[in-house]
């Protein structure tokens, strides 16, 4: 008798500390989510923190999706404090990812990342985040043309990446086979991607990388056909073009009140040195500590661009499509560190002069994993539950 009674003091003092941590955080998420709606709480201004106690959130060896192009600790990087940094904003903390929570959101549901290999980084950071944090093996990859897909069978689940460089359709859409001389989008054109997505509930979108460059051609017809129309116009205008028909798209496809938006600014690069104070000539190659320089702001970052995405989702705000702009950019510009460089699996044989001059072939321009684009995904975290 003595052994139940303890065991019923047990279990009400267990029910009664789960139910205080329940209320704790939800009281938590509550506080969050009126710091974001008062303007209090900024999860993009702040500084990076090392905290190698709480960091990384996962293992590179523990993800079983994990893609060699992010693997850089797979391939050869042994200086490991990249994956102990945590981004600390200024007037609030940034909630840890709880995979489980998301899960359950996420159950019966689609999450789909469009966009370029920088939203394909992400996506894996994605993939590996819920991977790690939840037990079983009832999960596989799908992949389908531009649609490469992560199963979550036990949930009913995908967590999908479509492979849409541009937004528009363009001679770059083939998901291996886009490196093109000469890039041409047929800029009022999204409706063969689109249909590949629409119909989901969570979308991230993204589109930066692949428009740097000066000028571009844009198509008016199709091209399948000899008689489009081709012209050169600057990158910036091409950009303004695709911008307009992805939002036209979404005003009038979307279903606004099944499907959250979200929009990712650009991820910065670290290929010119002495932009950050070091010898010209050299990148992110041999950089193991971020920048410290307040605000400090690279030139690949154009913020034309960026000003070109706010204004068109605030011009959607007000036709009653919501889109939640992420801006990552400036946390990102910090992180010289956070690179595969050499450390990631070369899809082409290294030249003689490349394996003499490393810094010739090093990547700044996507991030290793666990890293940069985990934190990307916990501010997506916390704007999904806010």
């Amino acid at each position: 008798m003595k052994k139940l009674n303890s065991l019923v003091v047990l279990l009400f003092g267990l029910l009664l500390f789960l139910a205080a941590s329940f209320r704790v955080r939800n009281g938590d998420w509550k506080a969050i989510t009126e710091k974001i709606a008062s303007g209090e709480c900024d999860f993009f201004s702040g500084q990076w923190v090392y905290d190698d106690i709480k960091y990384p959130l996962y293992s590179e060896r523990q993800c079983r999706f994990m893609s060699d192009q992010s693997a850089c600790e797979k391939f050869g990087r042994s200086d490991l404090v990249y994956q102990k940094w945590r981004w600390q904003p200024d007037g609030c903390n940034l909630p840890r990812f709880d995979g489980a929570r998301l899960l359950a959101k996420l159950r019966g549901k689609r999450m789909v990342f469009v966009g370029d290999s920088l939203n394909r980084n992400q996506w894996v950071s994605m993939v590996c985040l819920l991977d790690t944090s939840t037990d079983g093996s009832n999960k596989a990859m799908e992949t389908h043309g531009n649609l490469m897909s992560f199963k979550l069978k036990d949930f009913n689940a995908s967590v999908d990446f479509y492979w849409s460089p541009l937004l528009v359709e363009s001679n770059s859409d083939h998901p291996v086979l886009h490196r093109m001389p000469d890039r041409i989008v047929r800029a009022h054109s999204i409706e063969k991607h689109a249909k590949h997505w629409t119909e989901a509930d969570i979308l991230v979108f993204n589109t930066y990388l692949w428009w740097r460059r000066r000028n571009m051609k844009v198509l008016w017809g199709s091209f399948k056909e000899d008689d489009g129309v081709y012209k050169e116009i600057e990158s910036i205008r091409g950009y303004e073009l695709a911008i307009k028909a992805w939002s036209d798209w979404l005003e009038f496809h979307i279903n606004r009140t099944k499907t959250e938006l979200f929009f990712m600014s650009m991820s910065p690069t670290h290929s010119t040195g002495d932009e950050w104070g070091t010898e010209s000539g050299h990148n992110c190659y041999n950089e193991t500590l971020p920048i410290l320089q307040d605000g400090y702001w690279g030139e690949g970052s154009d913020p034309r661009y960026m000003h070109l995405v706010e204004t068109t989702i605030q011009e959607l705000k007000e036709k009653g499509v919501h889109v939640k702009f992420l801006n990552i950019t400036q946390l990102s510009e910090y992180r010289k560190d956070g690179h595969p460089s050499v450390f990631r699996k070369q899809w082409d044989p290294l030249t003689e002069e490349q394996l003499k001059n490393p810094r010739s072939y090093a990547d700044c321009i996507h991030w290793c994993l666990p890293g940069v684009p985990d934190v990307w995904n916990q501010i997506l975290f916390a704007h999904i539950f806010s």
